[in-house]
């Protein structure tokens, strides 16, 4: 079988199975809030746990309700290492963490490879950060259930709109979007800043989230498309950034939950 080993355990997060776990479950258990209605999709971060772990687990408690019945994620992240056009999946089998392996749902790799935006490059995932820090999260919050990894490169709300309609499927499948806010700004320019990008997420403003606004803006925006015609609702979670978690606060990055659900 062919795994792709983990590229930051013992950096972003513990490389130890118990103490990984424990952390984790810490977080869910100072998570709150409510959410009404289905979750279909959420937004997390994906910074070291100390930074942004408090933030994502917000998203992760979340899905207690849905946990049960979900099967399927398709988990997507953008590039920070390999520069290319469209989205980039694999034909690996499985995902390491400390806390297992986590298989990769071929018949749903298999169902978008036609696409002209998907290839797959198994060196988009080399060295990334992005999609792996949600993966051991994924493991304690659900229990049976494989991934469609995708990484998103150069790609249009359309694009990756696309590519989530013919993965949509039902109660069966969650969407998993991974980014980070704004990046290196002050804590109380970064505020404001995002701010106004959680307001797009929750309009579902696809046109208006750049780059600068959020590391993840391409799948971001391909999610609120997909959003917006699906008929979803956003919801804030949480809002709020390194200056407020375990950073100083000259230059911050900013990190949000939002989960997205069915009316």
């Amino acid at each position: 079988m062919q795994v792709q080993k983990p590229n930051v355990a013992g950096m972003f997060y513990p490389d130890d199975a118990f103490t990984l776990k424990r952390e984790i479950n810490h977080f869910l258990n100072q998570a709150s809030g409510t959410v009404n209605g289905r979750i279909k999709a959420i937004i997390a971060p994906h910074a070291g746990y100390i930074y942004s772990g408090p933030v994502a687990a917000n998203a992760y408690h979340a899905l207690e309700a849905v946990a049960p019945g979900v099967r399927r994620v398709v988990l997507l992240a953008p590039s920070h290492r390999y520069a290319f056009q469209g989205l980039a999946t694999t034909r690996i089998d499985a995902f390491e963490t400390p806390l297992g392996a986590v298989p990769v749902d071929k018949q749903a790799v298999d169902a978008i490879v036609d696409l002209p935006q998907v290839e797959i490059a198994d060196q988009a995932f080399v060295g990334e950060h992005a999609l792996e820090v949600h993966l051991p999260f994924l493991e304690t919050v659900l229990s049976d259930f494989s991934i469609v990894p995708l990484i998103v490169g150069e790609a249009t709300p359309e694009q990756v709109s696309e590519v989530l309609d013919r993965l949509w499927g039902g109660d069966e499948t969650l969407i998993v979007v991974s980014s980070d806010l704004s990046h290196y700004l002050d804590y109380d320019t970064a505020r404001a800043r995002d701010e106004l990008t959680a307001e797009h997420i929750e309009h579902l403003e696809a046109e208006r989230i750049r780059g600068e606004d959020a590391c993840g803006a391409r799948p971001v925006n391909g999610l609120l498309l997909a959003a917006r015609e699906h008929g979803l609702k956003a919801n804030m979670l949480d809002l709020r950034n390194s200056g407020d978690t375990a950073g100083d606060k000259d230059r911050v990055v900013g990190y949000g939950a939002f989960v997205f659900t069915e009316q």
